[in-house]
């Protein structure tokens, strides 16, 4: 499928209500990227991934968004390949190259979708793919799923993450993404703070009842220690994040393991509606 018609049918989805402009919000993220959201990035990598340095390695960003963990793994020493298929987030992404790698031939940036079978052929393999809370977001989970597990090199890292099924209550949100969607635009910022409201009471309750009103404040104010997000960009990513999918980990743990890929490392406790996180190392 060539760029204009791949703009035109994201463009369509989101007329209809059926895809949220993923790429605009990071567009607004984009001006708080500084050093320490960097920095925090970088470490979430290292941490998972459980390296110090990607120096000679190649790194594949499935859904890079902003852009900031293909900056992050470039920092860390990567050859990246970055793409995303919202045209907007492939904007985000070739501006933090210019702004910190300009004419780096080691960073590649293209508009692409991970449901595209022979794109993602022609990519060749890779010693990490990443893709971090996108997957789920195609509408097509387990197709995208065998397409990016595919581009993991023998020896090579799978690092994902993915919204954690809850049941009915991952069920009451699948409402709560596509009604935020089909909404004027103007409706949609009071939407998101009215259906964010309760959590965010249970959270100042939880802060008065333990006689620590910093939890709360701590919760926005600290919030860039989250792998360098902004709490209400991943408000607004969340709400909105249509179409939405989710997983257990048992399933993403059988689909893996039956393709080869030994689990390495795992983050999926209290994560509720959240993500959780896997690395998996391909045999």
């Amino acid at each position: 499928m060539n760029i204009n018609a791949a703009e035109n049918i994201n463009a369509a989805e989101i007329a209809r209500g059926e895809r949220f402009e993923f790429g605009q919000n990071w567009s607004q993220f984009l001006a708080s990227i500084d050093e320490e959201r960097i920095q925090q990035a970088e470490s979430s990598l290292k941490q998972m991934l459980e390296v110090e340095s990607l120096a000679g390695k190649t790194f594949l960003d499935i859904g890079s968004g902003s852009g900031l963990f293909s900056l992050a793994a470039r920092r860390l020493g990567a050859r990246v390949h970055s793409f995303d298929y919202d045209p907007k987030s492939v904007s985000c992404t070739r501006q933090l190259k210019k702004n910190y790698f300009q004419d780096d031939e080691s960073w590649k940036i293209q508009e692409a979708s991970v449901l595209d079978t022979e794109f993602m052929k022609s990519l060749g393999q890779f010693d990490v793919v990443y893709s971090w809370g996108v997957l789920h977001h195609t509408g097509q989970l387990w197709p995208a799923m065998e397409n990016a597990q595919a581009r993991v090199a023998p020896g090579g890292k799978f690092f994902i993450a993915l919204y954690n099924d809850t049941g009915s209550q991952s069920a009451r949100w699948y409402w709560v993404k596509k009604t935020y969607n089909e909404l004027p635009g103007i409706l949609r910022t009071p939407f998101a703070v009215l259906v964010t409201i309760p959590g965010e009471l249970k959270l100042m309750a939880a802060s008065v009842l333990t006689l620590n009103p910093r939890r709360y404040t701590d919760s926005w104010t600290n919030y860039r220690r989250n792998r360098g997000m902004t709490k209400w960009r991943d408000i607004i990513d969340w709400v909105g994040g249509y179409p939405y999918e989710v997983s257990t980990p048992d399933q993403v743990f059988d689909f893996c393991r039956a393709r080869g890929f030994t689990l390495t490392k795992l983050k999926c406790g209290y994560v509720g509606l959240g993500c959780n996180e896997f690395v998996f190392e391909k045999k």
